[in-house]
């Protein structure tokens, strides 16, 4: 019965879809003529916006064009496990040093600091206090090391592993069961299903 139910769920949310008009590839959306955007010459693209609010704060955003997507099935997981060793060492920073600096400017994973990995990309964010230029300057030398020179340690492999193990478990509750479910029907014929 409960399949029965969760059939008939997956197909009333795959019709309430079905009629909604069909997106038109290649229509860029307009930019907020308030955004500074370009591209550095190594290719990194920016966008910079003013806000007043919160003072003397810059919330700094390194978006990687790699999600899960790209995953094959015996990778399944590694983006995210990446996303995690970022922050246990890098080129410039030992295996704790990053939440450690952070911690001591004030940041912390529910306060300025998080990170998160999707279907297509993977996004580390600090929000940095701009009122003294060697913590800005080293929050923008962090996320050029999350971006490219990860350490991947073996001790710090094994730590984290426990860690993204334990984030698995949470996650297969009913929830991300019937999310599952309808992925599969929703994205039938794609890598996202």
């Amino acid at each position: 019965m409960k399949v029965f139910w969760l059939s008939i769920l997956c197909l009333a949310f795959s019709l309430a879809f079905a009629q909604l008009p069909e997106q038109v590839a290649g229509i860029a959306l307009p930019q907020d003529p308030d955004i500074l955007s370009g591209s550095l010459d190594n290719g990194i693209r920016y966008y910079i916006m003013q806000n007043p609010k919160p003072a003397n704060r810059a919330e700094l955003r390194l978006f990687v064009d790699a999600g899960s997507i790209l995953e094959d099935e015996d990778q399944k997981g590694l983006a995210h496990f990446t996303e995690h060793m970022a922050f246990n060492g890098t080129q410039n920073f030992g295996k704790s040093e990053v939440v450690d600096y952070l911690a001591s400017i004030g940041m912390g994973f529910a306060n300025g600091l998080n990170a998160m990995t999707s279907y297509d990309f993977t996004m580390y964010q600090l929000k940095i206090p701009t009122d003294n230029r060697e913590q800005l300057e080293k929050g923008f030398l962090i996320l050029s090391d999350m971006a490219h020179q990860v350490s991947f340690t073996e001790e710090e492999l094994e730590r984290e592993r426990g860690v993204i193990i334990e984030e698995w478990r949470m996650g297969q509750g009913a929830d991300s069961r019937i999310s599952d479910a309808v992925s599969k029907v929703r994205f039938a014929g794609s890598r996202y299903a």
